[in-house]
């Protein structure tokens, strides 16, 4: 089973790419994808993650939700502005 995550801005910069697709098991949760991506792209990319909110198609995903082969799962850290 696989995911597409997509990585922006600062998500982006520190995985160093804008997407993966990532080989996961079978009853994933966001939560299993976020420590494993942190795993993969070490400290800078867990300290993003830390501050992100993730999209897992085009819903926002709380602690505990699945995620599904196949799913698009999006990192999005908080934007600068107004």
């Amino acid at each position: 089973m696989s995911v597409e995550v997509r990585f922006f801005a600062a998500a982006r910069a520190a995985a160093g790419c804008a997407q993966e697709t990532t080989a996961v098991a079978p009853e994933l949760t966001i939560d299993d994808l976020v420590a494993g991506l942190g795993t993969r792209h070490g400290e800078a990319l867990t300290e993003v993650l830390a501050r992100s909110t993730f999209l897992v198609d085009g819903q926002r995903a709380v602690p505990g939700t699945a995620v599904c082969a196949g799913a698009v799962v999006d990192v999005l850290p908080p934007f600068a502005g107004g």
